[in-house]
């Protein structure tokens, strides 16, 4: 099944350009990551936990842990790693929805320009392995590495091993090498890609049946909270499809490398002991804050997204432009 994305006065539409996505695609980045991040520490923290495998420790849910990291290291705990996150947020999105257009007029019809379902899957897949190759592996690692540490925010003699994002990624480096920013590299690609084939395609889809529901709004856009309904449904499909990938990968990102063992076998090693030493549900550790953070950075996303790209293109010709395509 292809889809037909109206716009313009002939029904087609010029792409985005790039300069259009580094600006909207980085302020829909940035304000997701404000909004959404505490949600993204509880979930690190959840997938990390090792409670439950000793008998007599219960486990915790996710407003469990929320309120212990509030009480033991303040509110300002829920926000540890986000200044790896905003250095990383803006060329992140900027490069998902470059390469997310640049893929799809790829693998349009060369003679219609017609772009299939099985072109956006695809094309979604391979923005988000793009996304994960580029930014995402060691924008994560030192995230990860910074929401890890259990330090107190409100006591200035509780020094942790990393003071912030600058000082976790000299460190990484200086005692692990460069490679260690690449630390689960392959899985963060598989997340992403997954994440970001089944987000554009359900996304598109969701946006291309409110169109013919409402041809009042063809030419321009959707009213704000149909695209925040659209974005945060489709942001939920991602995590449900890829929650053990994402747990495993957390608990690879946050661990030194062992000599003389492969990225493989950690990977094996991790999931066996997750298994054996947790059981099975140990793999959706993280699921439900994940869900909570991911759905409505999604929609905050694509949200923003659309009404910058909006705003911009409005207020001038596109400073790079592409040829004509429908999707």
């Amino acid at each position: 099944m292809a889809t037909k994305v109206s716009g313009g006065k002939d029904g087609q539409k010029k792409p985005t350009s790039v300069a259009t996505n580094l600006i909207a695609g980085g302020g829909a980045g940035m304000m997701e990551a404000l909004v959404c991040h505490p949600l993204d520490t509880i979930k690190v923290r959840m997938q990390l936990s090792k409670r439950g495998r000793v008998p007599g420790q219960a486990k915790r849910g996710f407003i469990r842990t929320g309120v212990e990291i509030v009480q033991k290291e303040t509110a300002l705990g829920l926000y540890k790693g986000l200044g790896a996150v905003l250095t990383g947020i803006v060329p992140k999105m900027a490069i998902r929805f470059t390469s997310f257009e640049w893929y799809k007029q790829l693998l349009a019809n060369k003679e219609t320009g017609v772009v299939s379902g099985q072109a956006l899957f695809l094309a979604g897949l391979s923005a988000g392995v793009t996304e994960a190759v580029a930014v995402v592996t060691p924008m994560e690692v030192i995230k990860i590495r910074l929401q890890a540490q259990h330090h107190s925010m409100a006591d200035p003699l509780d020094v942790p091993k990393y003071r912030n994002a600058a000082h976790a990624l000299y460190t990484v480096v200086k005692e692990e090498g460069f490679g260690a920013l690449y630390r689960g590299v392959s899985l963060t690609a598989l997340r992403q890609g997954s994440n970001q084939a089944v987000n554009f395609t359900a996304y598109t889809y969701f946006k291309e049946w409110l169109y013919q529901w409402q041809p009042e709004h063809l030419g321009g856009n959707l009213p704000s909270y149909q695209t925040t309904l659209i974005g945060l449904v489709s942001g939920a499909m991602g995590p449900l499809s890829n929650a053990p990938i994402d747990t495993i990968k957390t608990r690879l990102q946050k661990m030194k490398a062992e000599p003389g063992t492969s990225a493989l076998q950690r990977i094996t090693k991790i999931a066996g002991e997750m298994f054996k030493q947790e059981g099975f549900h140990a793999f959706y550790k993280g699921i439900t804050p994940r869900i909570m953070r991911v759905a409505p950075g999604q929609a905050v996303t694509f949200t923003v997204y659309e009404y910058l790209k909006e705003k911009l293109e409005k207020s001038g010709p596109s400073i790079i432009t592409g040829g004509r395509y429908e999707e």
